[in-house]
Formats: structure tokens, sequence, C-alpha cells
């Protein structure tokens, strides 16, 4: 009896110490897309209600690092693609970072994208040769077994027409299948395709997030706000390049609003009038993935606060013009 009791004894020492070596692990937190911040906790621990508070070890040592894609573009508007890292000036929350850690030309990172059609009736007679123009953009810039993309149509409500996948041919028949009328729910789209598609897509390397929104721009069904698709887009930090559908040939309200839902996250707004200018959007598109430029930095007096911090990027030569996203979100612990 004794030595039964001596062994449960044993037994539970040890449960108690394996116990306690469980709680010493490492937890990281990766935020990824067209610029990542990477906030690694190696061996900070979470508890149970039922764990003492005094049984955890806890260590910090927190790593803080944004990857920022950009481009630059001359006075001309065309790509310039040999500039080195002491071309740019770089400001984050106003500050310059602690440290550049990388600086490169980034022509080849794999390409994740979300292709967002307005099936709305505000569409018109322009709708059948935006679906064809599309299904050439995703023949064209997806590389099998690389590049992954999916198709969402919108009107009232979005639906997912194609998920995530490399077959061209299964997305260009998700384009297709997409059928207009009713109403605009813009803002909707844009937050559950960044929110739904992008935050929980975790690539195991970096990645270029994009989303390549067709419509007129013209919001009537939104739950959520411009603002919120917005923040939504910085938190996936997704860039966004907009096709305006309107034919109008007037700048209307909708052109605004995707040109600050583009200009926001770094990308870009088109408006092509004609019907053949919007194979020639969705090139230029393909020609801006493949001409970036990717920056890595420590950013200075970073806190893990959750708040809004900007991010200016400026180029030291006369008549170069930069375009990336405004900012992003600092995560919170």
């Amino acid at each position: 009896m004794k030595y039964t009791n001596w062994k449960i004894r044993v037994l539970g020492l040890l449960a108690a110490t394996l116990l306690g070596l469980g709680q010493l692990r490492a937890q990281s937190a990766y935020v990824s897309g067209a610029p990542t911040l990477n906030n690694a906790s190696p061996a900070a621990s979470t508890e149970s209600a039922d764990e003492p508070q005094n049984a955890i070890i806890t260590i910090h040592s927190r790593v803080n690092e944004v990857n920022v894609l950009f481009i630059a573009t001359d006075k001309h508007g065309k790509f310039v693609r040999d500039l080195n890292q002491g071309d740019f000036s770089i400001l984050d929350d106003h500050k310059p970072p602690q440290a550049i850690l990388n600086f490169r030309r980034e022509t080849d990172l794999p390409l994740h994208m979300g292709l967002l059609v307005d099936t709305s009736g505000s569409v018109g007679s322009r709708f059948e040769f935006e679906q064809t123009a599309a299904t050439a953009f995703l023949q064209h810039t997806l590389r099998k077994g690389y590049d992954r993309a999916f198709v969402t149509g919108f009107n009232t409500h979005s639906q997912v027409a194609q998920d995530f996948t490399d077959n061209v041919t299964l997305l260009s028949s998700g384009v297709h299948k997409l059928r207009n009328g009713g109403g605009t729910a813009l803002y909707d789209a844009v937050y559950r395709a960044c929110k739904e598609k992008f935050l929980k897509d975790r690539p195991e390397r970096p990645v270029r997030k994009a989303i390549v929104i067709v419509s007129d721009g013209e919001d009537n069904q939104s739950d959520v706000s411009k603002a919120q698709a917005i923040e939504m887009a910085q938190r996936a930090e997704v860039i966004i390049y907009a096709i305006s559908t309107d034919d109008s040939g007037l700048v209307m309200r909708g052109d605004k609003v995707l040109e600050q839902l583009a200009e926001a996250t770094g990308g870009r707004a088109f408006f092509p009038f004609k019907m053949k200018d919007i194979t020639h959007s969705f090139a230029a598109i393909e020609d801006e993935l493949r001409s970036q430029y990717v920056v890595s930095y420590k950013p200075a007096n970073f806190d893990a606060d959750g708040r809004y911090r900007s991010i200016e990027i400026s180029s030291l030569k006369k008549d170069l013009q930069v375009r990336a996203r405004k900012g992003y979100f600092a995560p919170q612990q």
C-alpha cells in the first residue's frame, strides 16, 4: 500500500513538471500583405481560468518589422525600376525608422488576388465585355502553382463565384457565371473580401495581396461605411485597384469613391471611357504588379497598442512620384 502511494506521488510530480514545461512556449503573430508587420513574442504564454497565475513563466522579446510594397513613376507616369534605397525617404508615424532591414526591387512575389465584379443593374450594356476582359486579365496574370485568385460578384449582397485557386479555367467559369441586376453594396463587398479572405490567408512566405474592383463606385446598399471598408483593407494589407464602369464621360461621385479606396491602400483607379480601354486598364494593373519595390524596416518608438500608424515614402530624386499605402494598424496586445 505504501509503495502504491509512493508511485502516485511520483506520477503527480511528473505531471506537474510537464504542465510547467508546456506553459513555457513561443507565440508569434504574423500580419501579411502589401506591407507586413511582424510581431513575434517568443515564449509568451496564455493562461486558462484553472491555472494559477504564479505558475506562468513569461519571457517578452518582440521584433517588429514592417514590409511595404510601393511603386515609383516619372513625370510621364512610366514605372522607374532601377532605384536604390538611398533614393527614398521613409517615415513611419512621422518618424524615420529605427533601422532599414531590407530594400529590393520586387517583381516576382506570389500574387494573391481578389476580383470583385459589380453585378448591379447600373453596370449596363458593358457587363459582358467586362467579363471577357477580366477573364483575359486572369489568364495573362496568374501563374499556375504560384499565384492564386478568387472571384466575387456583388450587387445588394456579395457572393463568391470561385474561391481561391490557381486554376484559370475555374476562375473564368466563375466570372461568366455572374449575372447582373439589383442594387450596389460595394463597401460590404470590399470589407468582406478583406476580412473573410485576406485576413484568413496566412501564407508561409511574403505575397502581394491585391483586390481589383470592376464597378461604377455608386454604393447604395452597404451596411458598413467607406471608412470601415478602407480600414479593413489596411488591416488586411491589401492594395486596391479599381476599374470604373461609368461611361458617361463625366466625373461622378462613384469615381471619387474608387479613387479614395485605391489611394488609401497604395493602388490606382482607372476610368476607361471606351470598352477597349477596359482591356488597357487590366494590362496596366498587371504591369504595375510586376514593377514594385519592397522595403522592410523596424519602426521607431513602436508600441503594440492597436492604433493607426502612417507611412510616408517619397523620392529624393526630382520629378519622381511614389505610390504606397497610407499606413497600417499596429497589433494590439
